[in-house]
């Protein structure tokens, strides 16, 4: 769902606004979470989390609303800060939720409706809106999916944004998929340390998105603070990958988490490659590309994974040093001058 709607809304907000699009989506989350809490039959469950797919497309939305209303040279930073907000969203709601689920089943998405619920609040009552509706009414062409897809390949450079954008997004997988595994195969880590460890990189990336992309991109350069990143990132999964004490794990932390620059800097890059009118279908195409990646990467990580395990858990962690590599002549030589 995620895939299909971000670039719609994306689109539509491009037509009608940001904000009436995110009030309208923020309002679908709280219904979803509603219908989550309080299913009785497992199709209604099915529906919420469609329906949570569709609302939470809202992302490509909140994106263009930062490029709205940042000056280029600010993006980057004000990306970083937005990538850190999920990075200690992903830190402390799963501990919010556990807790919850402890005490009720049903609680923890009592508790996301009425999290969601603030936050249409706050979007109603405290969010201008950023960008003045180009029309007085919804554009029929903009609920076809498939015209940012068009728009992708008939704009040069477009593709290779996107597919950089996919890239980056499917590498984050293979953490998640991976770790938990590794971490018990390689260092016969319990429960605890999984998540002492993934607690750990949680807080050093959101450190390190909240206040590095700004000074990264003035000092390198949006291209070159990608390219760190990504440098960053390959040095700390080689080390991964030959690690046989868990000690080294958390010696390389800091290191990994400077990888977090690199995203948003290339959100950045990505703004100046299209005009501001169509910057809301740009961040709905973005979007769709990370939803596909959280479709695809997994399973490919997963099954590399298993194919592994027995002789080398962590030659899993070299694959993703490969496809990092694809990434890297494609930011210096497939995004035009802008």
């Amino acid at each position: 769902m995620q895939f299909v709607f971000a670039p719609v809304l994306g689109a539509l907000s491009d037509n009608l606004g940001r904000r009436p699009v995110l009030l309208v989506s923020l309002a679908g989350a709280v219904i979803n979470y509603l219908v989550m809490a309080f299913a009785p039959q497992l199709w209604m469950l099915v529906l919420g989390r469609a329906i949570a797919g569709l609302t939470s497309a809202n992302v490509s939305v909140a994106t263009a609303y930062i490029t709205d209303i940042s000056p280029r040279d600010q993006r980057a930073r004000r990306f970083g800060l937005f990538n850190a907000m999920f990075g200690a969203g992903f830190i402390i709601g799963p501990v919010l939720g556990g807790l919850l689920g402890d005490t009720w089943l049903r609680l923890p998405f009592i508790a996301a409706a009425v999290l969601n619920a603030g936050n249409l609040l706050l979007a109603l009552f405290v969010l201008p809106e950023s960008r003045p509706p180009a029309r007085a009414r919804i554009d029929l062409a903009a609920l076809n999916p498939l015209r940012p897809l068009r728009w992708v390949f008939s704009m040069k450079g477009l593709f290779s944004i996107v597919l950089v954008f996919f890239i980056l997004s499917g590498t984050g997988e293979a953490y998640g998929t991976c770790w938990a595994l590794w971490g018990f195969d390689t260092f016969q880590w319990n429960g605890l340390w999984i998540g002492f460890s993934l607690g750990a990189f949680g807080v050093c990336q959101t450190l390190v998105q909240a206040f590095l992309p700004g000074p990264a991109t003035r000092l390198l350069g949006e291209r070159w603070a990608v390219v760190v990143g990504i440098a960053c990132a390959c040095i700390a999964l080689v080390a991964m990958a030959f690690a046989r004490q868990g000690w080294i794990v958390f010696a390389i932390m800091p290191i990994f988490a400077l990888a977090g620059i690199g995203t948003p800097a290339f959100q950045a890059l990505a703004t100046r490659q299209v005009d501001p009118t169509r910057q809301g279908e740009l961040q709905g195409v973005l979007a769709s590309a990370v939803s596909l990646a959280s479709i695809v990467a997994p399973l490919a990580f997963s099954a590399l994974y298993f194919m592994v395990e027995k002789d080398w858990p962590g030659a899993i962690w070299l694959s993703v040093v490969v496809v990092y590599a694809i990434a890297v002549p494609l930011v210096f030589f497939g995004t035009r001058t802008a």
